[in-house]
């Protein structure tokens, strides 16, 4: 049976993306001076204007406004052409404290709120990742490149890439359809641009997957010489989708970027990556979804469940026993584990959070546990 899933991807000069970066890297600076602040920072981008938002307790010292500044600068947001600029947008700051009903129960190592979360695996991609998401950031990813190394220097920062990967009885067999939306400077052909991308950014990465059926349809609009953060009202939380499995498997509707690891949605959500990743990369399935639910001020999760789509050589119930008897999932025993105190979260507030081989929860270091059950 054929049947066709479609994921989107965005560049990190997305507006979208710039609020997660700022976010993040408010979080990283906190952390790289008080390994243990607690953060929860929220980011809106409209026009000439960046407003930040959070409850912040830590002991570091940081100035935040050059800190926004300067990210906004390194995203490449330098020039006037762009739409917006790290030198000439207002910085707004919003600031306070976590509640101290809250901090009582984080200091103990409890979540501090209830939650219920989804996360993924599987084998159809080198990367552990839905081709149809793995695809869609390639391209994103290949566009900053030609225009960071000038093959397309006419290129400006906000863009997007989609992807429909057909499948014939479970098994990816092409590209049906691909889609570029890409801001550029002025006085560009249209008809230029669509085949300098398409020979450029298209071809070099999807060159043995896409056909003579394949439809493109790059710049679809025409123009795209206004770029989005002067015409609208961008956020944190909004691209979770394409920062996870891009709409394969089920999701939680919780996001990452802008909190500290001590918030189990952020830890859980990297824990579980790792555990379904080993369970796949084991061989005891070719996919898995991992869900789990935390109850407020409860340190373990008070239910796991495990899905491998019907692939799985051993049952499901004794893959939730093997997780459950070899691994703690206590908020402070999984910071501990992938060591999630560090600054390293601005990096994963683009393109992707997982396939990444400098985050420890990719880590294949636990497929022996899975494998013995084979």
């Amino acid at each position: 049976m054929k049947y066709y899933i479609t994921s989107e991807s965005v560049s990190s000069w997305h507006p979208d993306k710039l609020c997660d970066q700022i976010s993040d890297a408010v979080l990283d600076a906190c952390l790289k001076e008080d390994p243990n602040s607690r953060v929860a920072c929220e980011t809106l981008v409209t026009t000439w204007t960046v407003i930040v938002s959070w409850e912040i307790t830590t002991k570091a010292k940081v100035n935040y406004t050059d800190l926004i500044r300067k990210t906004i600068c390194e995203i490449w947001y330098n020039e006037t052409e762009a739409c917006f600029n790290w030198e000439d947008v207002w910085v707004h700051l919003l600031i306070n404290t976590q509640s101290p009903n809250i901090a009582m129960w984080v200091d103990t190592g409890w979540a501090w709120d209830q939650w219920i979360m989804y996360w993924y695996a599987t084998n159809e991609t080198d990367s552990y990742m839905p081709a149809p998401i793995y695809f869609a950031h390639k391209l994103a990813k290949r566009l900053e490149e030609v225009r960071k190394n000038n093959t397309l220097p006419y290129l400006l920062p906000d863009w997007k890439s989609q992807v429909t990967v057909e499948y014939d009885n479970n098994k990816l067999v092409r590209i049906d359809t691909v889609i570029i939306s890409n801001q550029h400077r002025k006085n560009i052909s249209q008809e230029d641009l669509k085949e300098w991308i398409k020979n450029e950014v298209i071809k070099p990465i999807l060159w043995n997957l896409i056909d003579e059926n394949t439809k493109f349809h790059i710049n679809p609009t025409g123009l795209f010489e206004i770029g989005w953060p002067k015409w609208d009202c961008w956020l944190t939380w909004r691209k979770i989708i394409i920062d996870t499995y891009g709409w394969v498997g089920r999701h939680g509707w919780w996001a990452f970027s802008w909190k500290d690891p001590s918030k189990v949605d952020r830890s859980w959500a990297y824990i579980s990556r790792y555990l379904a990743k080993n369970i796949v990369a084991s061989w005891i399935c070719d996919k898995c979804e991992i869900q789990v639910s935390y109850a407020i001020w409860v340190a373990k999760p008070v239910s796991i469940y495990v899905d491998c789509f019907w692939t799985e050589k051993i049952s499901r119930e004794k893959i939730i026993e093997t997780i459950q008897n070899n691994f703690d999932l206590s908020p402070n025993w999984i910071i501990e584990k992938l060591d999630l105190r560090k600054p390293i979260y601005q990096k994963t507030a683009s393109y992707w959070h997982f396939w990444r081989d400098d985050v420890s929860w990719e880590n294949l270091d636990s497929v022996e546990i899975f494998k013995n059950l084979l």
